[in-house]
Parts: structure tokens; C-alpha cells; sequence
């Protein structure tokens, strides 16, 4: 099933390996987006199934985001090169996608979010 995945990463070169994946695996993105204030929109208005959160974005880290999303029922997950120990303690139970990526841990992230829906 292909989805539309929500992409909220701040470096462009690795928003491009995260798309080039995701289109792989048969899936779409929305954005990538690098600013909390254009994701917080997008999560608030947005068509999409899934997200991918880089925890740091250009301006902020990007918890404001993930609570709209939390709020909507909109599955996610953080993508991180720091483990769930950098993460905020309200989201350590949310799935992470550790940086580099690889086709696997991304496919293996979609099928973790989809079976926890």
C-alpha cells in the first residue's frame, strides 16, 4: 500500500536520501520541510498517513510538531543520530529511525507504524 509520509528534516542532502527511500519502497512525500513553523502547518492541515520527524530542525527542535500530530492520532516517529535518550521524555516511547538511513530501517519503520495503528 502506498503511503504519503510527512518528512521534517532540515538538511537537504539527507531529506533527498529519506525521499529517494521512501519513493523506493513505493511511497510519497510531503515536503520535506526544514522550519517548525511551516511543519506545525502542515501537520496541522496536511494529507498524509505517516511522519518522520528529524528531532532538530533548522530553528527548534520540532516537539511542537510532533504534539499536533499526537493529537491528530497521526502516526511518527523521530529520526535521530543520538538515540531515544536525546529525545524529549513525553516521546521516548515513539519509534526512532536512527541516522544514516538504509532502505531496511525505513521499511521496517513504515510496516512498525502501520501495524501500531
Amino acid at each position: 500500500m502506498a503511503l504519503r509520509v510527512f518528512v521534517a528534516e532540515d538538511e537537504v542532502l539527507i531529506a533527498l536520501v529519506l525521499q529517494d527511500i521512501l519513493e523506493e519502497l513505493g511511497h510519497s512525500i510531503v515536503g520535506p520541510v526544514a522550519r517548525v513553523e511551516d511543519a506545525c502547518r502542515i501537520a496541522r492541515e496536511g494529507a498524509f498517513e505517516l511522519a518522520i520527524l528529524d528531532v532538530k530542525l533548522a530553528d527548534s527542535d520540532v516537539y511542537p510538531v510532533a504534539e499536533i500530530l499526537q493529537t491528530r492520532g497521526v502516526p511518527f516517529a523521530f529520526a535521530t543520530g543520538y538515540g531515544r535518550d536525546s529525545l524529549a521524555a513525553a516521546f521516548r516511547a515513539r519509534p526512532i529511525l536512527p541516522k544514516p538511513y538504509t532502505e531496511p530501517d525505513v521499511a521496517a519503520l513504515i510496516r512498525q507504524m502501520c501495524d501500531a495503528d
